[in-house]
Formats: C-alpha cells, sequence, structure tokens
C-alpha cells in the first residue's frame, strides 16, 4: 500500500475537502538532500509567511514545499519549531490572550517545542511522498464529523482511550504539528486566530494531526471498517458521510422504484 493508495481511499472514503498534508521535520542534512533531489516538483515561499500558509500550497494546490527558517515570517511558529527561544516579543504577542504578562509567560512556556538543530521542513499532499520521505506527522483540515470518524479509528487501532488533544493559544496548526511529533500522540483541536486568517480556515475546518508512526494503523483500522461495511461509522453501510438525517429516523426513507 503506498501513500498515493491511501491519500485516494481517505479523499474518496472521507469525502475530503482537502488533501492530508504530510510534514516532515528535518534534522539530517543528507536525508534532507536525498528528499529534495528525488522530488518532482518543489515550492519554496518566495517571500517569508506563516507555517499554515505553507500548507496551503500542499493541502489546497497539492504542491510539494520545502522551507527553512529563512522563509518564514510567524514568530509562533519560528519557537514551536526551536528557531527561537523565549523573548520578550513572544511573550507580548500573547498579550491579548490572557491576564496579564506573567500568565502569558507561563503560557508560552507550556508550549512544545522541537529539539534545536532543525534544518527545514517539508510539508506535501500524502499522495506524493512515496520515494521522498516518512511523515513525522500527517495534518488534516477536515469538518467536524470527519475529524470524529478519524479520531474513533485511531483510538480503535492504539488502543487509546479517552483522546487527550493539545490546545494552545496562537498556535494551532505548528503548534499542533509539534506536539504529535514530540509526544507521539493524536492531536485534533480548531484554528487559532492566526491560522483561521491566514491559513485560510474561514470554513471552519478542524485540525487533526497523527503521529506518522501510527498513521498506518489508523488507515489499516478505516480499511477494516471498509471491507466489513462501510467507512460511514454515523450510518453503517452508507459512504461517508453517510445519509445527513436524523439516526433511525422512519420519516426519511427512500425506496427504488
Amino acid at each position: 500500500m503506498t501513500y498515493k493508495d491511501m491519500q485516494d481511499t481517505l479523499m474518496k472514503e472521507l469525502r475530503l475537502y482537502h488533501y492530508p498534508v504530510a510534514v516532515k521535520f528535518f534534522y539530517d542534512k543528507e536525508e534532507m538532500k536525498i528528499s529534495y533531489d528525488n522530488a518532482p516538483e518543489i515550492h519554496t515561499p518566495l517571500k517569508s509567511m506563516t507555517f499554515c500558509q505553507w500548507e496551503i500550497a500542499a493541502r489546497m494546490s497539492g504542491q510539494i514545499v520545502y522551507a527553512g527558517v529563512d522563509n518564514l515570517g510567524c514568530g509562533n511558529a519560528k519557537y514551536a519549531f526551536g528557531w527561537k527561544g523565549l523573548d520578550e516579543g513572544e511573550i507580548k504577542g500573547h498579550a491579548k490572550y490572557v491576564q496579564d504578562l506573567d500568565q502569558a509567560e507561563r503560557f508560552v512556556k507550556t508550549k512544545h517545542q522541537l529539539n534545536e538543530g532543525l534544518l527545514g521542513i517539508a510539508v506535501a499532499p500524502l499522495g506524493l511522498i512515496d520515494g521522498l520521505y516518512e511523515p513525522d506527522v500527517v495534518h488534516f483540515y477536515c469538518d467536524n464529523m470527519q475529524a470524529y470518524h478519524l479520531a474513533v479509528d485511531y483510538m480503535a487501532a492504539t488502543d487509546t482511550h479517552p483522546l487527550r488533544p493539545n490546545i494552545t493559544m496562537n498556535s494551532s496548526a505548528c503548534g499542533g504539528c509539534v506536539y504529535t511529533f514530540e509526544e507521539q500522540e493524536f492531536n485534533m483541536l480548531p484554528a487559532c486566530s492566526g491560522s483561521y486568517n491566514a491559513g485560510k480556515t474561514e470554513r471552519g475546518e478542524i485540525n487533526v494531526m497523527i503521529p506518522g508512526t501510527k498513521f498506518e494503523a489508523t488507515y489499516s483500522r478505516l480499511m477494516d471498517r471498509i471491507n466489513k461495511a462501510s467507512s460511514s461509522i454515523t450510518r453503517s453501510g452508507d459512504g461517508f458521510p453517510g445519509a445527513d438525517i436524523c439516526k433511525n429516523c422512519p420519516l426519511i426513507i427512500f425506496k427504488k422504484n
């Protein structure tokens, strides 16, 4: 089973609007060079922008993006990726969310950070990474019920219950991926104030992050359900998301003529 096959199934069975984004954090220069050289076509941000804007190219346009600290214009993401330490600007950047600057500092300090030494990051549609790299995180932008199906399959596949997502201020896409990579745990969280506009999530998309090491098991659980009945949990036998009606309603029934 290739990542291309997995993406095709996910797009069809979960009715995804966006491509799943395969995120890779490169710490090894040779690994990054091999991946870069083998990519069929590479895009790099023309100007510095946010991490969630890098992902726009992957999930909406189907493009492979390789970028580094010089391409990143977001202090929150730089902090999350270990490309900057805690400074006065980062604390003040959270002032509007909190009661005072002391609370801002404490909150920022509780965010997950990558280890120092990160060389670069790749974000690409899941279906284009075969032969390039193994994903550290698979990031979905999806709706409520799609997120629920992914969460349920992850719980069953990894024998994890309940899930405890990690929501932080002003760092949903970047901080959410870092949490999933560092803790090797599922994450599900709303858009932050930055990614809502900058990351183009005005449709109300929910972030779902699955560790790359546990993604295949989650996908296999989905396939098991498809083989037994269908991808839909809400209405077994229907294609996802199934008929969006009241469960077992005796009035909304259709028959073949």
